[in-house]
């Protein structure tokens, strides 16, 4: 058994790292199991040595994020507990303070994990990047924080969000208001995305003037898109065809970012997605990069991560019995 007490410099920081009731604290220790007795602005920590070292580096990491104008929140203390856990505590400056965009609420949007980490630093260097991987990991958002962050500094002239309406057919012609309506549920989460970023008005006035384009995919036939930031979205739900359609949709100084999950795949029986046709066939091809999502990465409630998880292992035992 070894102990350790961490000792807070004021409680109003203990506070706030160890939360209302010791709420972040209890999130801390369900992620590294040590006993623990907090007392005011002190922690004493119980257990296996390693255990004891890692709970008491979480607090050291807080401490350090908070003072640096972090905002301590249920996700950063679970994820600062499970790098630091892994041995991977050196990586959460890096990610951290890494900030892709600020909302209209003044928030700053960071990544939250390792595999959110990567795939911000390919878009970035990568003219066209792959999100693979499950709902939750935060694919769509942080492509439109980064297309905000593109446009706000003009590197691009415009952002293009795209993803296949697949109930609606691909066959949408001009969109008549009757079938907008069917198609506008599979828009929502880029709108969501795009008024967190810069606001129901503003998104509104730039959608006029053609600077933010929300369409079916269907809509990128025979353009050429350039000087853009370009997202498509559920792209699990192309075809080979289109996937092939919309890849060679790229123009000059533009930027592509292309999700999909894999698990998650609506279209007919034997039509072949043209994700996983993509992933096989521009694994090899410089400029596009493939960065794979895991339940480790979902950053909505825990229990979506083991969702996730339970659902992928059930998939596979499936498979063996085949």
């Amino acid at each position: 058994m070894s102990e350790l007490v961490f000792t807070f410099p004021t409680y109003d920081l203990a506070q706030s790292i160890l939360g209302q009731h010791n709420r972040y604290l209890q999130m801390i220790i369900e992620v590294i199991p040590a006993d623990v007795v907090a007392r005011g602005d002190t922690v004493i920590i119980k257990g296996d040595e390693e255990v004891v070292n890692s709970l008491y580096r979480t607090l050291e990491e807080l401490v350090f994020l908070y003072r640096e104008g972090s905002t301590i929140s249920e996700s950063q203390v679970r994820i600062a507990a499970k790098l630091v856990r892994q041995g991977k505590a050196d990586a959460l400056h890096a990610m951290f303070e890494d900030t892709l965009s600020v909302t209209m609420r003044g928030k700053s949007i960071t990544p939250k994990t390792e595999g959110q980490k990567q795939y911000v630093d390919s878009i970035r260097k990568n003219t066209i990047t792959f999100g693979i991987g499950p709902a939750g990991t935060g694919k769509t958002f942080l492509a439109v924080a980064l297309a905000s962050f593109y446009l706000k500094n003009r590197n691009v002239d415009k952002i293009i969000l795209t993803r296949p309406a697949v109930e609606a057919g691909e066959r949408l012609g001009f969109l008549p208001g009757e079938l907008q309506e069917k198609v506008d549920p599979y828009l929502r989460p880029l709108y969501d995305a795009l008024h967190e970023m810069f606001g129901i008005e503003q998104v509104q006035r730039f959608m006029e003037k053609g600077t933010i384009e929300v369409a079916p995919l269907a809509y990128m036939r025979g353009r050429t898109l350039e000087n853009a930031f370009v997202i498509l979205d559920e792209a699990q739900n192309t075809t080979a065809e289109q996937m092939k359609m919309f890849l060679t949709r790229l123009g000059n100084n533009s930027k592509m970012v292309i999700n999909g999950d894999k698990t998650q795949i609506d279209l007919p029986p034997r039509v072949v997605s043209g994700l996983g046709e993509a992933e096989k066939v521009l694994a090899s091809v410089k400029g596009i990069h493939m960065v794979y999502f895991t339940d480790q990465d979902v950053v909505r409630h825990d229990l979506v991560g083991r969702i996730v998880k339970a659902y992928d292992a059930y998939h596979e035992q499936k498979a063996k019995e085949v």
